[in-house]
């Protein structure tokens, strides 16, 4: 049997919309074997699909049929610290799982850029799919349905306020209330911040974290779809935040924190913080940046 771990990835980080993302440490942890039939199970209370519905299986399958080897079906378990549909990259972490693992079972036929550019194709962009399997800081486009991308690490001088809602949103519902054309006044605002926050996040220079997390594109128009985001911002702000940004299409808000803060800690203020201003139900965790990515373990028994 082999192991997969995924970690959860954080898109967008403000102003770099489908272009930058950002691997931390909470992950999904996925076990798979060839069988005869298909057998799915979650080895913790997640409810998932368990039929060939099941994302992890039906990209598995699909690499098999990419290289013309049979396929006669799975055992998965499936353990999901990644919590779904809230803007932590849980659906890219399910299409990674299910090529990394189907790759190592048919014995590494691909190497890990073709599966980033075939897994980007299935989600439709990169920018949770790239920090998934690459790990750090990403930055990535798609061209010709390849992506091109570049790694590099998150300051070890930072760490992120990772504040989930109790309440979903569905990607293509707050893809589908933007905007379809832009003022280049406004493609000029994020373009440099999103300049700003690469160099930033991997310099460690957080004074300018507060300017390099605006954005023009959909973060003011995501606004409405999420009750407290704005008192969000506040608290994470109030306790010292440089910088603040919905992740992904949200709901989950991130705060960029100095890594001297005890996470323990800061998460119980913020979580105070919070309450203070009638926010109900959120949880707070405070994680690095995942430096290595997605990773495979062969030949390891089932945890239980």
């Amino acid at each position: 049997m082999i192991k997969i771990k995924v970690p959860a990835t954080s898109a967008n980080l403000g102003p770099g919309f489908d272009a930058l993302g950002l691997a931390l440490t909470l992950y999904n942890e996925v076990w798979m074997e060839e069988c005869d039939t298909v057998d799915i199970a979650a080895v913790d209370d997640t409810v998932i699909p368990t039929g060939t519905d099941n994302m992890i299986f039906q990209n598995a399958r699909h690499l098999y049929e990419l290289c013309g080897r049979p396929f006669c079906g799975l055992k998965v378990r499936q353990k999901n610290g990644i919590p779904m549909t809230r803007g932590l990259g849980s659906s890219s972490a399910c299409i990674v799982a299910g090529l990394l693992g189907a790759n190592a079972l048919l014995g590494e036929p691909m190497e890990r850029q073709e599966l980033l550019s075939i897994a980007a194709h299935m989600e439709g962009h990169p920018d949770n799919i790239a920090p998934a399997i690459l790990g750090g800081l990403v930055t990535s486009v798609m061209e010709g349905g390849q992506v091109y991308s570049v790694s590099v690490p998150v300051s070890d001088q930072i760490q992120f306020a990772v504040m989930i809602p109790p309440f979903e949103i569905k990607t293509e519902f707050a893809r589908g209330i933007l905007p379809g054309s832009l003022s280049r006044a406004d493609a000029v605002f994020n373009l440099s911040r999103a300049a700003l926050m690469t160099a930033a996040l991997f310099s460690g220079r957080m004074e300018n974290l507060k300017v390099a997390v605006q954005d023009r594109i959909h973060q003011p128009y995501r606004l409405g779809l999420i009750p407290g985001m704005r008192e969000a911002f506040d608290a994470a702000y109030d306790l010292g935040a440089y910088g603040v940004y919905l992740s992904g299409a949200g709901p989950t808000i991130v705060g960029v924190i100095d890594a001297r803060e005890s996470k323990e800690d800061f998460a119980c203020k913020l979580s105070s913080g919070l309450e203070q201003r009638g926010i109900k139900g959120w949880k707070v965790l405070v994680l690095d940046c995942d430096q290595p990515g997605a990773q495979v373990t062969k030949d390891v028994p089932l945890e239980a």
